[in-house]
């Protein structure tokens, strides 16, 4: 399934959408939250399915979409480098703050809930704030059952389902603290997350999924998930190690190459641009770069 959040002159709405991403079938009032649903299980979602037999499908143009998760339990987790063709891409580019080799390990980080914004939103731009705004497509994993030490052989059974992401980010933040990433990472209103929540059991491998990102309408990113370093079942296997994952959770996986920063010249995000992020099988999020006092 395909399930997201819609916004409706009755409140929020849990919809359907289509295989072709054409129409959404509205569930009725008070069939809960997305994230209601992503907490709830299985029998959950065989509810969600007998709701949605009698519910009449609409255009999905004539419906807004937000954010599938507003009801966060922490932080985004978040995986760094974990394309090594990015990694490589940066060397020498991070003001000092190379690792000496590639790590064996996944890198993680954490992202302020504020940061979360929906498929179609504006991401918010202070210039004032930050010089080096940065765009980064990624596969979002959320989780949806609760557990601890997972073990990579059972860990895509925690898995919920997967969206498209955009770790917007400040580089001059980035590496303004110490090294750590959080503050270039958690600035409000920056991360799209959407458009809708593809369940796991739609996707038969994980690893074929394309991730791009365009900006004004030239590609700059164009990879598969089967680039990735560290692949998701030992991501959730390192997060979870002595703690505890929950249902609603949501990891991002890692960006590939082609981030602003690395690039010769290098291109930031400015006022007025468009931002597409898509992930085949996944969906697409377009979002204008507008200025907004942050500061």
């Amino acid at each position: 399934m395909r399930l997201a959040a819609v916004h409706h002159a009755d409140g929020a709405r849990i919809g359907l959408v289509s295989a072709d991403g054409e129409t959404v079938a509205l569930l009725p009032p008070g069939s809960g939250t997305l994230d209601d649903a992503v907490r709830g299980g299985p029998s959950a979602l065989q509810a969600l399915a007998e709701a949605a037999v009698d519910a009449p499908p609409r255009p999905l143009a004539e419906v807004t979409l937000t954010a599938p998760l507003r009801r966060f339990n922490r932080d985004i987790l978040a995986t760094g480098w974990n394309y090594w063709d990015h990694f490589d891409e940066s060397l020498g580019k991070r003001e000092g703050q190379d690792p000496e080799s590639r790590p064996t390990r996944p890198t993680f980080f954490g992202k302020g809930p504020g940061t979360v914004i929906g498929p179609y939103d504006d991401i918010a731009f202070d210039p004032d704030l930050s010089t080096k705004w940065d765009y980064e497509a990624e596969v979002a994993i959320v989780i949806g059952k609760d557990g601890r030490s997972i073990p990579e052989e059972t860990a895509l059974d925690h898995v919920f389902g997967y969206c498209v992401a955009n770790d917007v980010s400040q580089r001059d933040l980035q590496r303004a603290h110490g090294g750590q990433w959080l503050k270039g990472k958690s600035v409000d209103a920056t991360m799209p997350l959407g458009p809708w929540i593809t369940t796991a059991d739609e996707i038969a491998d994980p690893y074929a999924l394309r991730v791009q990102c365009e900006v004004n309408g030239k590609l700059l990113q164009d990879a598969s998930t089967g680039q990735v370093a560290f692949r998701f079942e030992r991501l959730i296997a390192e997060l979870s190690l002595g703690m505890t994952l929950r249902a609603g959770d949501v990891v991002l996986t890692g960006t590939p190459s082609g981030v602003g920063n690395a690039r010769d010249p290098q291109i930031f995000l400015a006022d007025g641009d468009l931002v597409v992020t898509r992930v085949d099988r996944l969906g697409e999020l377009r979002n204008h770069v507008t200025r907004t006092t942050l500061t």
